[in-house]
C-alpha cells in the first residue's frame, strides 16, 4: 500500500508542491492538498464562483473537520486542566 493511499488519512501536499503552487505560509496546512487544485481552478476560470464548486466544497469541508479536531483537542486539554485543579 502506497503512502497516503489509506482512505482514513488523506494525502498531504509536500513542501515542494506547496512552494510550486505559491501557497502563502498561513495556508500550508493539512488541507493544502485540496487548496492547490482549487486555486488552479480559480485561476483557469477567472475566479467565477460557480465554476469550482466541487473543489471549494472539498476544501471547506476539510477546513471544518480540522477545526472540529482542534476544538475537541482543546476541550480535552481544558477538561484535564480542570481535573487537576479539583483534586
Amino acid at each position: 500500500m502506497a503512502l497516503g493511499s489509506d482512505p482514513e488519512t488523506p494525502r498531504q501536499a509536500t513542501r515542494e508542491e506547496m512552494s510550486a503552487a505559491k501557497l502563502p505560509m498561513a495556508y500550508r496546512d493539512s488541507c493544502a492538498h485540496l487548496l492547490i487544485p482549487l486555486n488552479r481552478c480559480r485561476m483557469d476560470t477567472y475566479f467565477l464562483p460557480w465554476k469550482c464548486e466541487d473543489e471549494r466544497h472539498g476544501y471547506e469541508k476539510c477546513q471544518y473537520v480540522e477545526f472540529k479536531k482542534r476544538v475537541a483537542k482543546m476541550n480535552e486539554l481544558r477538561a484535564a486542566k480542570d481535573g487537576e485543579r479539583s483534586n
